[in-house]
């Protein structure tokens, strides 16, 4: 019977393979039912990233139907999530390559190969399969001089104004901690920030 850990995201199942004490080697795979529906990416990307609700889905439906066409036309395709090639056949046994015609020739599917950017990333999650440590919330609230060096930088490089998002990608702050932490500075008499409403989010601008 597999073994599901509790608190890891993994099964532990035996293989046939004896180890040296006689016993049956294991291996681990994903725990079953850890899976996230598009729905659930296009939720977490809207509370954390300031993405509207729908981009990211129309993105990929778009990537996949161009994607395809070129493929479908022979090209390899590079991303930054990897690259995409054409994964070809013959409709028939040929020992000669001069005898191979165009009609011979079938796409079977899609050859995928991870890119750069996945590997940076997935380094970040390779030791023992634990949660990457992202810097300490409270940690990074306790220096609000730094904190408000760096939203001035923010507001800098973003022409004049900053979002919560904005904020939480630039200072490593959870979006909940970057809102509240903004929202600080627009109250009081001497308020460092106006906040201004727009669409489903905020906009931040300097006083």
């Amino acid at each position: 019977m597999p073994r599901k850990s509790s608190g890891m995201w993994y099964e532990v199942h035996p293989t046939p393979v004896k180890g040296a004490d006689g016993k049956n080697l294991v291996y681990v795979r994903p725990k079953s039912g850890m899976k996230l529906s598009m729905k659930q990416l296009e939720d977490y990307c809207e509370r954390n990233y300031s993405l509207r609700y729908g981009e990211l889905s129309r993105a990929f439906d778009v990537f996949v139907r161009v994607a395809g066409r070129f493929l479908a036309e022979g090209y390899r395709i590079d991303t930054p999530i990897g690259s995409f090639a054409p994964k070809l056949s013959l409709a028939k046994q040929i020992t000669d390559a001069d005898e191979v015609k165009d009609r011979d020739v079938r796409l079977e599917g899609v050859e995928y190969n991870p890119g750069k950017l996945w590997d940076k990333e997935i380094k970040k999650w390779l030791d023992g399969f634990r949660r990457f440590q992202n810097p300490d919330t409270k940690e990074l609230l306790a220096d609000k001089e730094k904190l408000e060096r760096e939203m001035r930088e923010c507001i800098k490089r973003n022409n004049g104004y900053i979002t919560a998002g904005m904020f939480a990608r630039y200072t490593g702050l959870t979006l909940y901690s970057a809102r509240k932490q903004l929202t600080e500075w627009t109250k009081g008499e001497n308020p460092k920030l106006l906040m201004t409403p727009r669409g489903k989010e905020h906009i931040y601008t300097e006083i």
